[in-house]
């Protein structure tokens, strides 16, 4: 969502005085004051209390979910996705709405609940919506005017599965997985209930195998997953000579604690200390002040994105839990990847042009050093192998699977009468 202007304060004001009273307002300032404070990241919003009232209902009458509904063979689906409303250019939105889309080509009819804790209009949310992903034609709907029966109904991140749970609506539950949450926090509170949401008996689709093998095998849950395609945007340009290809950049996301940005920062800080005439980009939000000379980008487009990684000759992008797109938009344009060397990072990318390095300073300027220190010409063919090496995944591919998982599962589960 975009900068809210003064009159769309005043209208969020308003509606949360008009749900919450002067009382609830007050507190909500209170929890704003508190956040200037409180380190990056360190409040989400809370599960609604007539959630988790629902949530233990359901789960002292065994998790018995309301029934599916039917669906004959051929007739359209209509699937229900609830989701945080996204930001502009988020990553995890698009994901979910290249698949929302390919279900729509295949004739089903999709709506966006959108679960908004902080009172904004529902109207800023579907023209970010609209703007940054205008190939969607899904309807926009306030989850807090409910949810209406489905074929389908998403979750899509952990507290949106409460919301799924809690709600009455016939329709069988699905879970997009493109991370395992947990491991967003300390062990306390918000991990447990994050993993709790595993059990509640949805079907899982994940982002890429890891994340389908690891709930099965942990949680005993049905998942089945896709895998990650590739971008059209993200392409190797073939005209400029490759001797323009001399940086590094980096995928910079202080706010997001899985994406590691201050282990980045220190590598970068020591290979800029050995190469100090490479030159270092960074995108995706701001870091502030640095040690070493840098141009931070902010958020760049796709297209923008391309160009850059186009002139760099690898780019730094690790990840604490499951990847996410950026080693496949680099690939594309042949800017090798640096990655965090893990399990969950090799399951996913399973791709020979990833460099891999140990999660430690040292080890990932060493990387860094060793990519740009190759002769140009072996440069140049590494960028051609790698934009080679992901020519055939697609999102179609992505796209289609996630229509084939939705329509087996749903007509598996549903009543022929």
């Amino acid at each position: 969502m975009s900068a809210p202007s003064p009159i769309q304060r005043l209208r969020q004001a308003r509606r949360l005085l008009a749900s919450e009273g002067a009382s609830g307002v007050a507190e909500r300032a209170l929890k704003q004051a508190l956040k200037r404070v409180a380190p990056a990241g360190a409040e989400r919003p809370p599960i609604e209390r007539d959630e988790l009232l629902r949530a233990a209902r359901i789960a002292n009458a065994g998790w018995r979910l309301p029934p599916p509904l039917a669906a004959a063979p051929g007739e359209p689906l209509t699937i229900a996705w609830v989701t945080r409303p996204p930001g502009a250019g988020s990553g995890g939105h698009t994901t979910m709405f290249r698949l929302a889309a390919a279900l729509e080509r295949a004739g089903h009819r999709c709506i966006l609940y959108l679960v908004d804790k902080h009172g904004w209009e529902l109207a800023q949310h579907e023209r970010t919506i609209r703007s940054w992903w205008p190939w969607l034609g899904a309807e926009v709907r306030d989850a807090a005017a409910g949810i209406e029966d489905a074929h389908a109904i998403f979750a899509t991140a952990w507290e949106t599965a409460y919301t799924v749970l809690a709600a009455p609506a016939r329709g069988r539950r699905f879970y997009l997985v493109q991370d395992f949450e947990p491991w967003f926090y300390p062990h306390g509170s918000e991990a447990l209930l994050a993993e709790s949401t595993y059990r509640f008996g949805f079907h899982g689709v994940t982002a890429g195998r890891f994340l389908a093998d690891k709930l099965r095998a942990d949680y005993g849950m049905a998942a089945d997953h896709f895998d990650f395609g590739r971008d059209p945007v993200y392409q190797l340009d073939r005209a400029p000579a490759p001797e323009r290809r001399t940086g590094v950049c980096l995928f910079s996301r202080p706010g997001t604690p899985r994406r590691a940005t201050e282990l980045a920062l220190l590598a970068l800080d020591l290979f800029a200390a050995r190469h100090p005439e490479v030159d270092l980009h960074l995108y995706g939000g701001e870091a502030g002040r640095l040690p070493f000379a840098a141009t931070d980008h902010g958020l760049l487009t796709p297209a923008e994105l391309n160009e850059l990684y186009n002139r760099c000759v690898a780019g730094v992008c690790l990840s604490a839990t499951n990847v996410s797109l950026v080693p496949h938009e680099l690939l594309a344009s042949g800017c090798i990847p640096v990655v965090n060397d893990a399990e969950h990072n090799r399951v996913v990318l399973a791709n020979e042009h990833v460099a891999y390095a140990r999660a430690t300073p040292f080890d990932l300027a060493d990387r860094l050093c060793a990519l740009v220190e190759r002769p140009l010409a072996e440069r140049a063919a590494a960028a051609r192998a790698a934009a080679a090496s992901v020519d055939g995944a697609s999102w179609e591919a992505a796209g289609a699977a996630v229509v084939r998982i939705v329509q087996d599962a749903v007509r598996a589960g549903a009543p022929l009468t």
